[in-house]
Parts: C-alpha cells; structure tokens; sequence
C-alpha cells in the first residue's frame, strides 16, 4: 500500500462552524491520543472532551483510526517547518552554518513541545501501512531537497565535494530525527536543549565540511 500526502489531506465540512468542530475534535483527540495512545483511545472520550455528541463525532470522522492519521499529519508538517522556513529559504541572510543551527533547534522546540505524541505516532506507523508509506514518502521527500541543498553547497565550494548529497542528506536526516526520538520521545539520553542543540548541529556541519559559524 501506498500514500501520499494528498492520500491523508483533511477533509470534510468547510462551513466556519463545521471548521471549528473538526479543529475542537483534532485538539481533543490529541490529548487523548497522548495520554492512552491510540488502542485505548475511546472515540467517546474524545467526543466529550471536544464538547460534541458521539453521534456528531462520525459526521466529520469515520474511524479514531482516520482522525489519528489527521492528527499524526499535522504534528509531522510541524516537524519538516524549520526546515521549509529556515534551509530552504532561498532569501535568508544567515550563512549555512546559522541556517543549520537555526533549523535544528526549531525542529528540537517542535519535537519537545510533541514529544508524547510523537511517540504514539512512531509506534503505530510501525504497524499501520498506510501511515507508514506517508511518513517515508514525506522522509524522501525532505531527503531530496537537502540533497539538492548539499549538491548547491559543493558548487559554491562550501561543502565536502566528495559527498554522495543523496546519502548524506538520508543519514544526517535519520542521525537528527532518531536523536530527538531518543531523547525527547524515549528519554533514553540525557543532555540539555542548548547542548543538543549545538552537538547535533556541529556534527550535522562537520559531516558536509561546513566551516565553523
């Protein structure tokens, strides 16, 4: 089984009233999704806390399953913004070292701030095939634009020429992402926000050649 992005785009009732329904929804089942992770999660349980009927629920939901899918979509657009607004920002001041800093601690802030979650999400997309294929489709997605940011790096003579920009840009992505899974999901290290921050953010510079900032 396939997806793509569009496969798991919201939709449904495009009315304001109707909007903030399916938002109330989507906030509640977020809670209730961290706090009993998605098998326990009661379709009754979020309803009452959104402040809607169970019955209302099925008009803008057909499963928990479908509402979980829309919730895991909107937390990991969260993840992949810092790097749409700060490395790919083709009108950026900051020199790559300070994009790259910059980057890093925004996509650490979003995963802290998603952490329980996240990891709900990371459980079920090892189990559920068509939440699975979004996730890798989005990975290889962000893989090729940091790839082509490595290649465009190597031509300006900024980075290690002698990089494969694919593979690099696959396994600086899965060290940043399974690091704050560890960290902030698993707590399986035990390090502050600034110095993770900068360690990760050296590597990541060290790995393509970047000069110091």
């Amino acid at each position: 089984m396939t997806a793509t992005e569009s496969d798991l785009t919201p939709t449904g009732p495009r009315s304001p009233k109707g909007a903030r329904t399916r938002a109330r929804l989507v906030e509640a089942a977020k809670e209730v999704f961290e706090e009993h992770g998605l098998l326990d999660a009661r379709i009754a349980d979020i309803a009452e806390r959104a402040g809607v009927s169970y019955g209302a629920f099925y008009h803008y939901f057909d499963s928990k399953e479908t509402l979980f899918r829309e919730v895991a979509v909107d937390v990991d657009m969260r993840m992949r913004a810092p790097m749409d607004e700060v490395i790919f920002d083709r009108t950026s001041s900051l020199s790559p070292q300070e994009r790259l800093h910059e980057a890093i601690r925004r996509h650490f802030e979003a995963y802290r701030d998603e952490a329980r979650l996240l990891g709900v999400i990371e459980q079920v997309a090892r189990l559920d095939d068509e939440m699975r294929a979004f996730r890798e489709n989005w990975q290889r997605e962000d893989n090729k634009k940091v790839a082509d940011t490595i290649r465009m790096l190597q031509a300006r003579g900024l980075a290690d020429p002698a990089l494969d920009p694919g593979a690099a840009a696959a396994a600086l992505g899965a060290m940043t992402y399974r690091f704050a899974e560890l960290w902030l999901a698993q707590g399986a290290v035990e390090c502050d926000f600034e110095t993770a921050v900068d360690t990760v953010s050296r590597l990541f510079a060290n790995a393509l050649g970047l000069e110091p900032r």
